[in-house]
């Protein structure tokens, strides 16, 4: 694969929220993730036929920097090559990136032998799969001694991905959460539409929520959304996907609470039977940014989870994920997926064979 005038503080920062809240809209405006997509990484990612991530580490802090980021892709991934064009093609991120880390591209289904950076030899794709990388693109950096430091699931836009950047490339990460370092870098994230409410949907189930399997009647699987108020994200993600024929018919198939990240007034008995309220289930998660989606079996079994960009055919191999109950069979969400291309491509290629009359 070739790698190829003074503007007033307040002001300002209310132009930072405007611009981000765009920009992020822009991202998925113009982004159909049915597109079928080849990776290129990066020409400064590091490029050997042979994955040796142990000594890529003693490389890395030979030269004084920080560690390793692992960039795992697949093949024909939209979100990948989007990633790695939009936010990699940066020079002010691939600058930053290449002060503090040795950069490796990884394809996940890819059964050649490696070596761990803890120095173990595995496969590629039973080291992605022991990382628990269930979607592409994923991003893990690893610190001097072999460690993740923090791990990324899908497409980051330029924007986070320097607040990545500025997290992993000090020493915040060692006293710090990276979800309590957004918070403090929230100011730059005020909503400019701080009394919008939460968009209402007739297929979200209404308080209270008691989601013990024992309680729920009709014994579906369960799908938990978590949003927030005043999230452009969030809008889009009910006009562009939500709002979609195909994605409410299947979603019907399951009960569905979608939640505010922010809440801590309503009370939540979870799939597991503890006592919570919205954000401090948010925070358990580990999610980093909104919308966020939590699948649970119908005996109440987490079986999927993500915050990363989600369209529409991502959106519909999850439901189906879940329906289909794949995690059954070990498969994660990415192997999934890639069956299903392929069956949707053997598919159309039949149907070209069939002799027309």
């Amino acid at each position: 694969m070739n790698k190829k005038i003074k503007i007033p503080l307040n002001q300002l920062v209310l132009g930072l929220a405007i611009f981000n809240g765009f920009m992020g809209l822009s991202i998925a405006k113009d982004f159909d993730d049915r597109v079928i997509k080849h990776i290129d990484y990066p020409k400064w990612f590091k490029e050997s036929p042979f994955l040796e991530l142990a000594d890529d580490l003693k490389k890395a802090r030979a030269d004084g920097k920080k560690g390793l980021m692992i960039f795992f892709t697949t093949e024909g991934c939209s979100y990948c090559e989007r990633f790695i064009r939009l936010s990699l093609g940066d020079p002010e991120i691939a600058a930053l990136v290449q002060k503090n880390f040795v950069s490796i591209g990884m394809e996940i289904f890819n059964d050649a032998d490696i070596t761990t950076p803890s120095g173990n030899s595995i496969t590629a794709k039973q080291f992605a799969k022991n990382e628990g990388v269930q979607f592409s693109p994923s991003v893990i950096f690893y610190g001097a001694e072999g460690k993740p430091i923090l791990r990324l699931v899908g497409y980051q836009s330029p924007g986070r991905f320097k607040k990545v950047l500025a997290y992993v490339g000090s020493d915040t990460h060692k006293s710090e959460s990276f979800s309590h370092f957004l918070k403090r870098q929230a100011i730059l994230d005020t909503p400019v539409q701080s009394n919008a409410g939460l968009k209402i949907d007739s297929l979200f189930s209404k308080p209270p929520y008691i989601l013990e399997s024992s309680y729920r009647s009709g014994k579906k699987p369960l799908l938990i959304i978590f949003e927030k108020t005043a999230c452009h994200e969030c809008e889009y993600f009910h006009t562009a996907v939500l709002a979609l024929n195909e994605v409410r018919d299947m979603m019907k198939q399951f009960d569905i609470v979608r939640l505010d990240a922010n809440d801590t007034k309503t009370p939540i008995l979870t799939p597991n039977g503890k006592r919570v309220n919205s954000a401090k289930w948010y925070d358990q998660t580990k999610f980093t940014r909104v919308p966020a989606l939590l699948f649970f079996n119908e005996k109440g079994v987490e079986v999927l989870k993500t915050d990363a960009l989600v369209m529409r055919l991502r959106m519909v191999n999850s439901l189906k994920y879940v329906t289909e109950k794949a995690y059954e069979k070990g498969w994660t969400f990415q192997r999934f997926g890639r069956e299903k291309g392929r069956a949707k491509a053997r598919e159309k290629l039949q149907h070209k064979r069939e002799p027309v009359f």
